[in-house]
């Protein structure tokens, strides 16, 4: 085998695959159709899970330093405010959406990996694969030249136009928004607060304004029509007339496109010893900021699983729980953007009076903005219905989980510290049942809980004795790293 993970495209989502694979120590290569890394700023927003995720990575400090925080979200409507919600998660060490353009994450991810030896393989095209029970054969070309290698995995992580999607010929299924949206970095005054993140809904089309810091801000909106090659100073002037805050003026463009706006998923994010992450799988609408988060997610649930499977120590059901994980996710950021831009664009006059109506009465409760935030955040991401948990797999996260080696690909099994010596002796003898897979660590007050190696709750005791618990989590471990005899890969495509 020539190397154990093959990532196809080096934009945020492969660079933090190629990150999380240097980490764990797997043999990998990075291939990038384009010549260099992206300058342009695209995806701006990273929610406090994906901070989290980062910090369990290792990776978060240089985020955090250049990082605009913003802790409010604020709704305007003909040019007045008309709700604010406070965007101050509890029980995270990062109770803020962090402001940092793709362009900044792509040199901040793939400095670390150059720092780690790693080496991003520009001017270099995936062009076909074929899979066997073992590997995947894959012919790469680079500036004309062909090359043929071997890998256990391949991961397509190239985007919305994936050519590795188009090789299994998944199906990417939705559809595509009426009208044309436009992108645009600005300097602005600096009157409206450099922490606030302002959602515009118009009849003449939604508009978002994200701060990049108290004088420049990336405005998003959609138009009738393109008004030249792109958008100009003077057509971002208008639409912050008519649709922004009225206190907020353009006094230059740094950046600006016209793009069209899909709503889409695949129904199988895996063929065999194949897979697809990030833009490939998945697109929505910019409203929410939600894309690149989700992609970042999206690899850091496969990167152990293919890590535990490299080791000897998983099989099939396992790397299947990929997809049944992270695809009703993934539906639910699609759903909860294409409400909110069709809310926010709404041409009907009675929509637009009753949304006018209804957004200040129902962002005062409390329900609503903890739901919001919830949703926004990220925290609430679950695995409800996971093959391989045993209860409601919801999020984890403490300091012993921080730093890049806090967590990588073992489970973490909690007991109680003051546990009597019947239940620790049978806790360190499930230990010993599954080495290089389960790792036990004490707490107080800890009910016997395992936690997966994304930060992820795989079991919590819910009610029985303890003993009948370490069964359960026995059981639970058996069912996704004990290999299978059956193998990995369909017929070859």
């Amino acid at each position: 085998m020539d190397t154990d993970v093959l990532i196809v495209g080096a934009g945020p989502v492969g660079l933090f695959l190629a990150n999380e694979c240097a980490r764990r120590g797997l043999r990998w290569r990075l291939v990038e159709a384009n010549a260099e890394q992206s300058s342009q700023s695209k995806a701006l927003a990273i929610f406090p899970r994906t901070l989290e995720i980062l910090d369990m990575a290792g990776l978060v400090e240089p985020f955090l330093r250049i990082a605009n925080r913003v802790t409010s979200v604020a709704v305007f409507a003909h040019g007045h405010a008309i709700a604010r919600v406070r965007f101050t998660p509890g029980e995270t060490p990062y109770p803020f959406i962090a402001m940092v353009p793709q362009n900044v994450t792509e040199r901040l991810l793939a400095e670390h990996l150059q720092l780690e030896g790693g080496t991003i393989e520009y001017n270099t095209s995936f062009v076909t694969a074929v899979q066997r029970d073992d590997r995947v054969e894959v012919t790469l070309d680079h500036r004309g030249q062909r090359e043929t290698l071997t890998a256990a995995f391949v991961i397509g992580c190239d985007g919305a136009h994936s050519t590795v999607r188009h090789l299994l010929n998944l199906p990417f299924e939705g559809a595509t928004y009426d009208g044309l949206f436009m992108l645009a970095d600005i300097d602005t005054n600096d009157t409206l607060p450099p922490d606030e993140l302002q959602l515009c809904p118009s009849e003449l089309g939604p508009a978002a304004i994200f701060p990049m810091s108290a004088s420049r801000r990336r405005v998003v909106a959609m138009v009738d029509r393109a008004n030249g090659k792109t958008p100009s100073l003077e057509l971002v002037r208008q639409i912050l007339r008519q649709r922004a805050p009225s206190a907020i003026e353009a006094r230059a463009l740094h950046w600006s496109g016209y793009f069209h706006v899909h709503h889409r998923q695949v129904a199988d994010m895996r063929v065999g010893r194949i897979f697809i992450a990030g833009d490939a799988a998945h697109i929505h609408s910019p409203f929410g900021g939600q894309g690149m988060n989700t992609g970042l997610h999206d690899v850091w649930n496969l990167a152990w699983k293919l890590d535990l499977i490299l080791d000897g120590h998983g099989n099939d059901r396992l790397l299947q729980s990929y997809n049944a994980e992270r695809r009703p996710v993934i539906a639910q950021v699609i759903k909860t953007t294409h409400l909110l831009t069709k809310a926010m664009g709404t041409p009907n006059r009675f929509a637009q009076a009753l949304r006018d109506t209804v957004i200040p009465l129902v962002s005062r409760l409390a329900p609503f903005q903890h739901a919001f935030v919830d949703r926004l955040s990220e925290l609430g991401v679950a695995y409800r219905k996971s093959p391989i948990v045993d209860g409601p797999a919801t999020r984890y996260f403490d300091d012993s989980l921080r730093g890049g080696r806090g967590i990588r690909s073992r489970f973490l099994l909690f007991v109680d510290e003051e546990s009597d010596r019947l239940v620790r002796e049978a806790a360190q003898r499930l230990v010993a049942a599954f080495p290089g897979v389960l790792e036990l660590r004490t707490r107080r007050d800890a009910d016997i809980t395992l936690i997966r190696p994304d930060g992820y709750v795989a079991y919590s005791v819910h009610g029985g004795g303890p003993i009948a618990a370490l069964d359960r989590v026995r059981t639970l471990l058996e069912r996704q790293t004990v290999p299978e005899v059956a193998h990995l890969a369909p017929a070859p495509l």
